[in-house]
């Protein structure tokens, strides 16, 4: 489902925004941009993701500021050695030896926060990402409440088509039994000379009524439909991972379907089936959006 939240938290001096955009994806799919973060805090801002969402290409953008003053200190230890370095270089130049100004402009001995503050800017982060995820949340649940109110209704459109291809199969057999007989009648007619035998007969009619049965199909079906309305309705409570499972229900529900078409003969049921995989289509696609 699609979904877009924005946060925005300050921690020692640092400002952070995180703004977490999710589109439709079958699975889970996280991208960071904005500013460049350590690995501690990118590792935290994709665990809280990742633990908040199943599916979804999900882009969270990072903005970072600084909020007064950048604090400086000074490295002693790394001053020291700079000066010894410079000292030692201007013996053997010859020439007077480093000044304070000349020490402190070396790499490494003054330090500013921006080099030493990463706990802050990962805090500041992370709180950030957490009111992010609860406004996209929200905004996902809105749609989760609509999308679950659609899939309802077309798994009722379904149901309706099923009923109806169950009512006309419980006609195939004694239909298929009563051309086979016209033709047989027909064919004895014409000939005046051919004699059947009704176990032969009795036999092939069985042959013929298996091959049209469609009941264990029937009660997948209806079962699969089932399932899948208790797992929309117990997404009100709990929304984890529903998603994968209505997918293979789906796809449980289009065998079940295809096998019906292949066994059946009469064109009602045929035009049912296809009505059915038609409305089965527009659920696949809406499943698509569940997580």
């Amino acid at each position: 489902m699609t979904g877009y939240g924005r946060g925005a938290a300050e921690r020692g001096g640092r400002r952070a925004t995180v703004e977490i955009r999710a589109v439709n994806h079958r699975f889970l799919d996280v991208k960071l941009r904005g500013a460049q973060v350590d690995g501690a805090t990118e590792e935290q801002l994709v665990g809280k993701i990742r633990e908040a969402l199943d599916r979804g290409a999900i882009t969270a953008t990072i903005h970072l500021e600084r909020r007064g003053p950048a604090a400086v200190r000074y490295d002693a230890d790394a001053a020291r050695a700079a000066h010894a370095a410079l000292a030692a270089l201007a013996q053997q130049l010859g020439t007077a030896p480093p000044d304070l100004a000349l020490v402190v402009a070396q790499p490494g001995v003054v330090v500013t926060a921006s080099d030493d503050d990463d706990g802050a800017v990962t805090e500041a982060v992370v709180a950030a990402a957490d009111d992010a995820l609860a406004g996209l949340l929200a905004m996902r649940a809105a749609e989760g409440d609509a999308l679950a109110k659609d899939l309802e209704a077309r798994l009722a459109n379904l149901a309706g088509h099923v009923d109806g291809i169950k009512t006309r199969s419980a006609t195939q057999a004694p239909e298929a039994r009563r051309r086979l007989d016209e033709r047989l009648k027909k064919l004895l007619d014409a000939s005046g000379t051919i004699e059947l035998d009704p176990g032969r007969v009795a036999q092939e009619i069985a042959i013929l009524a298996d091959k049209l049965d469609i009941t264990e199909e029937l009660v997948r079906t209806h079962s699969h439909l089932s399932q899948m309305r208790a797992l929309i309705n117990a997404a009100h409570k709990d929304k984890s991972g529903i998603g994968r499972r209505l997918d293979f229900l789906v796809q449980e529900l289009g065998r079940e379907l295809n096998t019906m078409g292949a066994k059946s003969a009469a064109p009602e049921i045929i035009d049912l089936v296809v009505r059915s995989k038609a409305e089965l289509e527009k659920v696949r696609e809406q499943v698509q959006n569940v997580e």
